[in-house]
């Protein structure tokens, strides 16, 4: 049975490439793009859990199971979670999926998400991990404290998700897409809707395992690796199979639609890679979950872990992004500097002039978000009736470019593919 784990996460996989689903790209946009549309694809996703997990309950299909609310772990833990995810450029789901799209430097934060968590659950670090979360509060879920049916919250929520998604998909504006068809990304919100729904299956086929739990990734990927060290077949359960899954999802995703491709990051997104995924290992133990275990699941169980370890995330990702998530360009610099010849020369902000008015951006081997982040700093600098055309291999900004030029009234007069996952956009002010 634990090969149900396998196919649904293969099934994940897929959604979240295609779907572009990151919850990293969610809090993030909160305060660097002062939106909360991406946002409301996590609220969508709750809502379906909530709604699909107290069914399942009230049906006697599960009997989820409730541990009293150690505070100071999950919010300590939540905060270096987020910290992590921004420096490692994904959350825990998101690391997986990219890894499958040939990101190396997701390769490198999952490997040592994997090796923190493990020494945090069952190695090394088990002693530090278990003395703070010992620490707890008499509470488990806030219906529980509340005295009143999970339902008296279920359903207001559901509500408040779907007005929220269905103001911003009436003021959202169109971006220009590159794919048709079948290889068209998925919309966020349909991707929220698909991840909700998979992770209600989740619970019922890992119940039939002995795993009483749904979707889950830190203990998966502290399992899976402490089988590849100690090669104890009694690690490989249903939660391992599904994050392997996701991988393999994310993998044929990518390959089917030409985003498959391996890149290598330079020096400095390596060490940000490998110490994002410490953090990530070491906050989501203590928080007793990542951004799905806690941000999906917990929340949609109206568990006090969830939601505290999903505001501590959410602050920790707000202070990391005010730190570390800034233009590349030299912002002291002018556009205007003088050209020193009349064909493409590089001027002195790092762009380079490829025809009258056309000014390109480099920005290969950027991970998300700085891709957009230097484009619109490049932007700036640009006059009205100028362009720029940006160079960029990461997949999340072939939505994230052409979302942000729809909404700022730029014109896209060029968008086409170069090689695998690579592509080149040009945006006129």
């Amino acid at each position: 049975m634990v090969i149900t784990g396998l196919v649904l996460g293969t099934a994940l996989g897929i959604v979240m490439q295609r779907g572009r689903f990151c919850v990293t790209g969610m809090l993030r946009d909160i305060s660097l793009a002062h939106t909360w549309r991406p946002f409301t694809a996590l609220l969508i996703v709750i809502a379906i859990h909530a709604v699909g997990i107290a069914g399942l309950t009230a049906a006697g299909s599960i009997q989820p199971e409730y541990d009293l609310f150690p505070p100071y772990a999950v919010i300590v833990g939540g905060f270096l979670f987020g910290i992590g995810i921004v420096l490692a450029g994904g959350c825990a789901s998101g690391t997986w999926y990219r890894s499958g799209e040939g990101l190396v430097g997701s390769w490198f934060a999952l490997l040592f998400y994997g090796l923190s968590a493990a020494a945090m659950k069952t190695g090394a670090l088990a002693g530090l991990n278990s003395w703070l979360r010992s620490k707890t509060v008499g509470l488990t879920t806030i219906h529980g404290s509340l005295g009143i049916s999970v339902w008296w919250l279920a359903i207001p929520f559901t509500a408040l998700a779907a007005g929220l998604a269905a103001y911003f998909l009436r003021s959202e504006s169109t971006p220009v897409s590159l794919q048709s068809g079948w290889k068209k990304p998925l919309h966020l919100y349909t991707a929220g809707v698909l991840v909700g729904l998979l992770g209600v299956i989740a619970w019922p086929l890992s119940a039939a395992t002995g795993r009483n739990d749904g979707l889950g990734i830190t203990s998966p990927t502290a399992n899976l690796t402490n089988f590849l060290v100690t090669g104890e077949s009694a690690r490989i359960d249903w939660g391992v199979m599904l994050v392997l899954g996701i991988l393999v999802g994310s993998f044929i995703a990518a390959k089917v639609t030409g985003e498959f491709r391996v890149r290598v990051p330079d020096a400095t997104q390596a060490v940000k890679s490998i110490a994002g995924g410490t953090l990530m290992g070491v906050g989501a133990a203590w928080a007793g979950g990542c951004t799905v275990g806690n941000g999906m699941v917990q929340t949609g169980l109206f568990t006090y872990q969830g939601w505290v370890a999903l505001a501590a995330i959410a602050a920790g990702v707000f202070v990391a992004a005010k730190i570390w998530l800034k233009p590349s360009l030299q912002p002291e610099l002018s556009l205007n500097a003088p050209v020193l010849a009349a064909s493409a020369v590089t001027v002195p902000s790092g762009l380079r002039e490829v025809a009258p008015t056309v000014f390109a951006l480099d920005t290969l081997g950027s991970v998300c978000p700085f891709p957009l982040i230097d484009a619109k700093e490049a932007m700036n600098e640009l006059d009205s009736g100028e362009s720029l055309r940006i160079d960029f291999d990461c997949t999340q900004a072939t939505e994230s470019i052409p979302r942000w030029a729809a909404d700022e009234g730029f014109e896209v007069t060029d968008f086409h593919e170069v090689g695998d996952a690579g592509w080149q956009i040009t945006v006129r002010k």
